[in-house]
């Protein structure tokens, strides 16, 4: 615990940036998706092309919106799965996210089990998976 509170007053937090509206949301279902063992990472290039939710949001950081359903357990598993699914956002968003994306992370049930190491693993390789496959031309599996 006391390394873990030293980490935390080292540098600043980094606040990580979220989707709030549903159809901030719905807008990035059309995007790249990866599946991991612990979560599913949607994400769609934002650009100014973000006048399906109706408003003009300037590119200056990722946004990233959380998806934890009564399906995975109670209350308090779900706020846990959210908050070390938030953690590992911040520690690999600024290596790994790109500011004029939005992602959405879909929570499975060993996302709470599984290691944080492990889960910040998952997210980076699912970072790098969902931008080649936004990447223009690229082709999507499943898709002809």
């Amino acid at each position: 615990m006391a390394s873990a509170a030293a980490n935390r007053s080292a540098g600043p937090t980094r606040r990580v940036a979220t989707l709030k509206r549903h159809a901030e949301f719905q807008r990035v279902r059309k995007g790249a998706r990866w599946a991991t063992p612990a979560f599913v990472l949607e994400a769609k290039a934002r650009g100014e092309t973000d006048r399906d939710a109706k408003r003009i949001v300037p590119v200056q950081q990722p946004r990233f919106g959380f998806t934890v359903t009564r399906q995975i357990g109670k209350a308090v598993e779900r706020n846990r799965i959210r908050r070390r699914l938030k953690a590992a956002v911040r520690d690999v968003m600024i290596n790994h996210a790109r500011r004029d994306f939005d992602y959405v992370l879909i929570a499975r049930q060993p996302a709470l089990t599984s290691g944080y190491d492990a889960l910040v693993a998952d997210l980076v390789k699912a970072l790098e998976r969902v931008h080649r496959a936004a990447a223009p031309g690229a082709v999507r599996p499943g898709r002809r």
